[in-house]
């Protein structure tokens, strides 16, 4: 005598392959859903997510009769060794981060007992153990110190740096006897009139 098996196996199969269909509908719906942060876990704002490592930052004032403006991106130290390494001695610095830092007088100025014309220029640094270079060129918009021309210098003045409390973001000011430019323990005032 013969019995067929399809009708026991039927509902066998029949479960398999609808397991099967659910355990597929199962991936689809988890891949698709959204992820869920857990509870206190620290999401940042869209701000934080877009802000820059050497956010822009601007200093404005006057010198002698003149106001001046000063912008430039801001870096931070992060526990590195600014000058000498990061920053090295002997080369042309951007005097910032990012594009050229720009300082604009609206008169004719003296820096540091030198004339210089009224505008904008793009403000660079060579600095070095002792006395630096301050350097204001005529091409005020260029990124960074890459395509530094050297015969675009409207002006070079020698400078020296001093000692100064900490400073974690590089930071200008303007103020009557000129610009000064601060960063870690260093910094560089500049006499304009």
């Amino acid at each position: 005598m013969r019995t067929s098996l399809r009708p026991f196996f039927a509902p066998v199969l029949f479960g398999l392959g609808t397991l099967a269909a659910l355990h597929t509908q199962a991936q689809v719906q988890t891949q698709s859903e959204p992820k869920v942060k857990p509870i206190g876990a620290i999401v940042p704002s869209q701000d934080q997510a877009q802000a820059k490592p050497s956010p822009a930052a601007t200093a404005t004032g006057k010198a002698g009769n003149a106001n001046v403006t000063v912008k430039y991106s801001s870096p931070a130290v992060k526990g590195r060794k600014i000058w000498g390494e990061l920053v090295p001695y002997n080369q042309v610095w951007r005097a910032g981060a990012n594009e050229a830092t720009t300082i604009t007088f609206d008169k004719p100025v003296t820096v540091e007992g030198k004339q210089l014309p009224a505008g904008t220029y793009a403000f660079f640094v060579i600095p070095t153990e002792q006395a630096w270079t301050a350097i204001f060129n005529k091409t005020a918009n260029q990124w960074g110190s890459f395509k530094y021309d050297q015969a675009q210098d409207a002006l070079r003045v020698t400078v020296t740096p001093r000692k100064a409390a900490m400073m974690e973001r590089l930071t200008y000011t303007v103020t009557s006897p000129g610009v000064v430019l601060r960063w870690e323990t260093m910094e560089l005032p500049i006499a304009i009139k």
